[in-house]
């Protein structure tokens, strides 16, 4: 036998199978593994065939009647989501304020935790240096 024959059979491959013959059993195997995938997340399966409707959707060209029907309905959602953005931002910044959190405080903080977190990576290695040399 060959050295192909050998990788064949070892691969759980007939050397004497044909080209069409592999292909139909990768086809099977694949639709195999295809309908286990499908039987045990169904939702899985719903969820990419609606993400593959949407990007196809995105892809398509809009026409000239779905622009006009959308558009009071896109811009509504535009400006419901801009009017939820802006009282989320001031309602935030208005509470962090009561509450004495602020940029400056937030800077002092952030800059307190890095010196804090330097001092103990240095500390860290000088003690594993001691190890290292007592040791």
């Amino acid at each position: 036998m060959t050295e192909r024959g050998n990788d064949q059979q070892a691969a759980g491959m007939d050397p004497r199978e044909t080209q069409r013959q592999r292909a139909i059993r990768a086809y099977e195997d694949a639709r195999g593994r295809a309908t286990d995938t499908l039987g045990q997340a169904p939702l899985i399966a719903l969820a990419g065939g609606i993400a593959a409707g949407a990007l196809i959707a995105a892809l398509l060209p809009r026409t000239d009647a779905e622009t006009r029907l959308v558009r009071p309905t896109a811009k509504r959602v535009k400006n419901s989501a801009r009017a939820a953005f802006t009282a989320a931002r001031d309602t935030g910044t208005q509470r962090l304020e009561e509450l004495g959190i602020n940029r400056s405080k937030g800077e002092e903080t952030i800059r307190s935790l890095i010196d804090g977190l330097t001092d103990a990576a240095k500390a860290s290695a000088t003690a594993a240096a001691e190890a290292v040399r007592k040791g």
